[in-house]
């Protein structure tokens, strides 16, 4: 790839990022703001989304990862969706 397309990809790479943290953070402010199970899932499920993400990006920057850093960027969506899913199904 070349230069402009490696920093479009880092900056959409970043994007997901900011968006998944700034739902962390509102599910966060929700939370304490009225403490329930629910939330409290929903909160853990999109802060394991955001460290998804960011490992995610950070194994995309390496030039032959081995597949055990595939296993541990996907090991936190798995978390964080059952989270999410727990917290819309109580």
């Amino acid at each position: 790839m070349d230069g402009v397309t490696d920093a479009v990809l880092m900056l959409m790479q970043m994007t997901v990022f900011a968006l998944a943290l700034g739902l962390t953070i509102i599910s966060f402010q929700s939370y304490r703001a009225n403490p329930s199970k629910r939330l409290e899932s929903a909160f853990i499920g999109f802060a394991f989304l955001s460290m998804g993400v960011a490992l995610t990006t950070i194994v995309a920057q390496l030039p032959e990862p081995p597949l055990v850093f595939y296993i541990a960027e996907t090991v936190p969506f798995i978390v964080g969706f059952g989270m999410l899913y727990l917290s819309l199904y109580r």
